[in-house]
């Protein structure tokens, strides 16, 4: 679809409940959020790619690498309440929310959700991105969302829980949430200034589930494993290791 635009948009917060400080913390020499900065900047143009944040601390050391940043409100309830505020100042057809704790995010899994999103149905609100789990651990650890589509592609449920199981409640096959949406203009309403948390978005504490319970439509991605998402400072260690096991 030509003319379609689109503003990758990066939210950072300091006070992470599991990891104050999180998207400042040193990985291999750098932090943590110039990490997963510079992999978008490698899908799409550096001008087309804004952290946004409500920390100045976060800010001075994001402008510092080079890259344009936006202050947000600390009363943003979570990263897509984050890109809603940035959409309300800078308009795009659609906005792609990196989560700053990504940093092995890659940049082809990027281009292929913007491209998803370029050519959906008007029906469809996002596209939401998910790789095939593994390891058993991973299926078991309620720190990965594991959502469930119908045959098309379709959301039909995430969730911390390990779904879906048998009736022994064994492991055959799932997917990980990885952090990299796609939202159209008009569904970031529901993460308006003021908005509130969903039901089942407050309890499960998955930002997706509040467009899935207005009755959007959300489709889903199958990327490549992008490796490490830091949500604990023990991840941030695996993160460590697994850069030295590459080199």
């Amino acid at each position: 679809m030509a003319g379609v635009s689109v503003l990758v948009v990066i939210p950072a917060r300091f006070q992470s409940t599991r990891f104050p400080g999180k998207p400042l913390a040193d990985l291999d020499g750098s932090p943590l959020i110039e990490h997963v900065w510079k992999r978008c900047c490698r899908a799409v143009d550096t001008a087309d790619v804004v952290i946004a944040t409500d920390d100045e601390r976060i800010a001075v050391v994001a402008r510092d690498f080079g890259a344009m940043v936006e202050m947000t409100s600390s009363d943003c309830l979570t990263g897509t309440d984050r890109v809603a505020e940035v959409a309300s100042r800078h308009r795009a057809d659609w906005y792609v929310n990196v989560q700053g704790d990504e940093p092995f995010v890659d940049p082809v899994a990027i281009q292929k959700v913007i491209q998803t999103a370029e050519t959906a149905e008007e029906h469809v609100a996002a596209v939401n991105t998910m790789s095939v789990i593994t390891e058993e651990s991973e299926f078991r650890s309620a720190t990965v969302p594991k959502p469930v589509t119908d045959s098309s592609g379709r959301l039909l449920y995430m969730s911390r829980a390990a779904i879906p199981t048998d009736k022994l409640l064994g492991f055959q096959r799932a997917f990980r949430q990885v952090g990299l949406y796609a939202y159209r203009r008009s569904a970031l309403v529901e993460y308006q200034p003021g908005a509130k948390k969903s039901r089942l978005e407050e309890i499960e504490d998955i930002e997706i589930l509040r467009l899935l319970e207005s009755g959007a439509h959300v489709r889903m991605v199958e990327v490549p494993a992008s490796g490490i998402a830091v949500d604990t400072p023990a991840d941030l260690e695996r993160a460590q290791a697994y850069i030295r096991e590459q080199r």
